[in-house]
């Protein structure tokens, strides 16, 4: 049976009123079909044959603003149903309903974008077309920064932003998605609320009155992840903005168990039949990827090992010579400049596919394998003397993290990728006491530089050069340095600090 002979059955079976109505409603269809066909450029030879339900939605909405008008073809003496011109509004809104019955969904819009067909001409990611993109947007950040970004995406799909309150850590998390999404259902850009004490903000819950439903949350995470299980090949973000405003674990301990175990999150029991498109367990694809946004304050929570352990967390700080420039060259901030003339599809659209190619790589680093390890030993060794060692997980993601940083940008030497790996997995886990941190701190400190005598008399004094060639890892050193500082003034330090 086709759509025609299929929808004359879905009349007959749910409407109580069928004389003639059946037999009105496909010639008006019929007669819709031929006035639209070249004006709306669609492909098909008859509405019956279209099966998007936008496009529909489209059909639904000129068809009523032409209704007011009596000049309309509508009004033409030979159309059928002559004389009754809000007939063919009615016709296209019950294959509407016929559609959404068909396909179990309630939501106008889910079933257009369950099935995105990715733009042409797809190439190889560059990262330095990114780069490009957010000087031309006015997004001040260094390359090393959007390198260390992206490459934390691709080695696990979850990604914590903290640091410096306004120094752009929900802007390079919005213009990266805007940059490389050909859709905006692609993405979600969700605040989260003090008040979110459970999972439903993300993931709704059972209608305990009607059986028969599942009330989806307002934030449209699960639309999200339905479209993109629908569209492996084609990345989808969800975007957390100010992720600690509540307890993470109270909302997102589904999501972080799923991350380990590939299973699904359970939303109802499987015996019952829900009618609006939710599955009763919940598949979290590969190509979803998380960005939480953290600004650290009295209102704000701190995050458990476990959180910590689950992402590369990156801190965004600004200092003189990066303020400096920003005064001196500063202009207004032009997302569009992300868009295609179109301002709908990203200017990186065309590698969304090569990105994904990227993440599926879960390659451990080969390159310089004996420094690598020897230098993530001796991180080792130390950490446990405070009970911050790192496991196995944390092993596999650091050497991936080396790989994809070494993946997207050649010329990074080893102490490099080494010194972005410890700063983003080894020390967000580090909190205590002024006892119990400062000699730590004090052999970390020591770890990073090719000649470790007097580096901790040098940093404790705050002004120290971090960029002298003698510093083998720069990022690490100064952040050792300001927890070190922190410890010995307020007698408590912790890698998260406002």
């Amino acid at each position: 049976m086709n759509n025609k002979e299929k929808f004359k059955l879905w009349i007959s079976n749910n409407l109580a009123d069928k004389s003639g109505t059946t037999s009105s409603y496909i010639a008006s269809l019929d007669w819709l079909s031929d006035k639209f066909y070249e004006k709306n450029k669609i492909t098909k030879k008859s509405i019956f044959e279209i099966e998007d339900i936008s496009l529909i939605s489209n059909l639904h909405t000129e068809v009523k603003k032409i209704q007011r008008d009596k000049n309309s073809f509508i009004y033409n003496k030979e159309a059928p149903s002559y004389g009754e011109k809000y007939f063919y509004s009615a016709s296209l809104n019950k294959y509407k309903e016929f559609l959404k019955s068909k396909y179990k969904i309630d939501d106008v819009e889910t079933k257009s974008k369950m099935n995105l067909q990715p733009i042409t001409n797809q190439k190889d990611f560059n990262i330095s077309d990114f780069q490009t993109a957010c000087k031309n947007a006015g997004l001040v950040y260094t390359d090393q920064l959007i390198t260390r970004f992206v490459s934390s995406l691709l080695t696990k799909p979850f990604v914590i932003l903290t640091g410096l309150s306004g120094s752009g850590k929900t802007k390079l998390a919005q213009s990266f998605v805007q940059w490389i999404s050909q859709e905006k259902s692609q993405y979600r850009i969700i605040p989260v609320g003090a008040d979110w004490t459970n999972r439903e903000p993300l993931l709704g819950y059972p209608n305990a009155l009607k059986p028969e439903e599942y009330v989806k949350p307002d934030s449209g995470v699960i639309d999200l992840i339905l479209q993109a299980s629908s569209n492996p090949g084609l990345p989808h973000f969800l975007i957390l903005d100010e992720m600690n405003l509540s307890h993470v674990e109270r909302y997102f301990a589904d999501f972080l168990s799923v991350m380990e175990s590939n299973e699904g999150i359970p939303l109802y029991d499987e015996k019952k039949e829900v009618k609006n498109g939710v599955p009763p367990k919940l598949s979290v694809p590969a190509n979803l990827f998380i960005i939480g946004t953290v600004n650290i304050d009295e209102t704000t929570n701190m995050f458990s090992p476990k959180v910590l352990d689950r992402a590369n967390t990156i801190e965004f700080r600004i200092n003189g010579n990066q303020m400096k420039g920003f005064l001196n060259e500063s202009k207004e901030l032009n997302m569009h400049a992300l868009l295609e003339d179109d301002k709908k599809t990203g200017k990186g659209a065309n590698m969304a596919q090569g990105f994904i190619d990227l993440s599926t790589n879960k390659s451990f680093a080969t390159e310089d394998k004996d420094e690598i390890n020897a230098t993530l030993l001796k991180f080792f060794g130390e950490l446990q003397k405070t009970g911050a060692e790192f496991g196995y997980r944390s092993a596999s993601e650091i050497l991936r993290l080396i790989n994809q940083l070494n993946a997207l940008d050649h010329e990074f030497t080893t102490s490099e990728k080494l010194d972005i790996a410890i700063m983003q997995k080894l020390l967000p886990k580090l909190h205590g006491s002024r006892r119990k941190l400062s000699p730590i701190l004090e052999t970390l400190g020591n770890f990073c530089a090719k000649d470790s005598k007097g580096i901790a008399d040098k940093f404790r004094k705050g002004d120290y050069n971090f960029t002298e060639e003698e510093i083998l890892y720069p990022l690490s050193l100064e952040k050792i340095s300001r927890m070190y500082k922190g410890a010995i003034d307020n007698g408590f330090a912790s890698y998260a600090e406002a």
